[in-house]
């Protein structure tokens, strides 16, 4: 490739992919597109990881929540979030002559529902990961033989992707979504969110890790909390976190 654009979350397939790149002596930089959708910790940890590799690292401002067609929350919505961030990235492309736009999507991807895709396809951005035919194990393997500190860091998609669809997407929601969120990551849960059925929380956790939810004392001081970021009711989904579980629907 010689020379690309690296949409960059700061997550494990992208600082991998990030990593590879400064190995490979490219032509390189990072780009991190921050939002509301987007929680502020995630902006700075991609700052510090671009800045640990090596390569430079810059930041769009991309502003979701004036787009009608993405605060109506269709199941397009991730369509028009990521038209945006790609145009943006591809603008600079051109602008400072590289001659690839990359993102760290994996071959574990193709087997979810991602209308992001569509707007990938439109700008010509390729996924290297999934042309080399590796899933998320994959990388995260990869990774830690690197000695990315990020290896096992779990995945962090948008705020949005917390909120049924067909519900608008308002700033009210992702600010309590993500204080909820951060709330119960400082209690030690890895793999949590809280997914926004206004006025009711619905929270997931690894299966492993309800037990400790459920303990009195615990639980007591999570529905607490979360009832003072807006919540009027905070359920614990049984079946534990599953990854884009807001999309169940849709394949039934």
């Amino acid at each position: 490739m010689q020379s690309a654009v690296l949409a960059f979350s700061g997550g494990v397939d992208s600082a991998f992919l990030l990593k590879v790149m400064q190995l490979a002596g490219m032509q390189a930089i990072a780009v991190t597109a921050v939002s509301e959708i987007m929680p502020r910790q995630e902006a700075l940890s991609a700052k510090k990881i671009a800045e640990e590799i090596g390569i430079e690292h810059r930041v769009i401002r991309t502003d979701e929540l004036r787009n009608e067609n993405f605060i109506r929350n269709t199941h397009e919505r991730c369509f028009f979030c990521k038209d945006e961030r790609f145009r943006q990235i591809s603008d600079l492309a051109s602008k400072e002559g590289f001659r690839f736009i990359i993102d760290g999507s994996n071959s574990d991807d193709l087997d979810d529902y991602r209308p992001g895709a569509k707007a990938a396809a439109r700008y010509g951005v390729r996924s290297p990961l999934i042309e080399a035919g590796h899933s998320k194990k994959d990388v995260r393997k990869y990774a830690k033989k690197l000695g990315l500190a990020v290896w096992n860091k779990p995945s962090s998609p948008c705020l949005a992707t917390r909120i049924p669809y067909g519900r608008r997407i308002t700033i009210e929601a992702l600010k309590r979504i993500e204080k909820s969120e951060k709330f119960l990551a400082s209690l030690g849960f890895r793999n949590v969110r809280v997914r926004d059925h206004y006025p009711l929380a619905r929270i997931e956790v690894e299966k492993n890790e309800i037990d400790l939810l459920l303990d009195p004392e615990k639980r007591k001081t999570i529905n607490g909390k979360l009832k003072s970021f807006g919540y009027a009711s905070v359920s614990l989904d049984l079946e534990g976190f599953k990854s884009g579980s807001m999309n169940s629907l849709l394949k039934s």
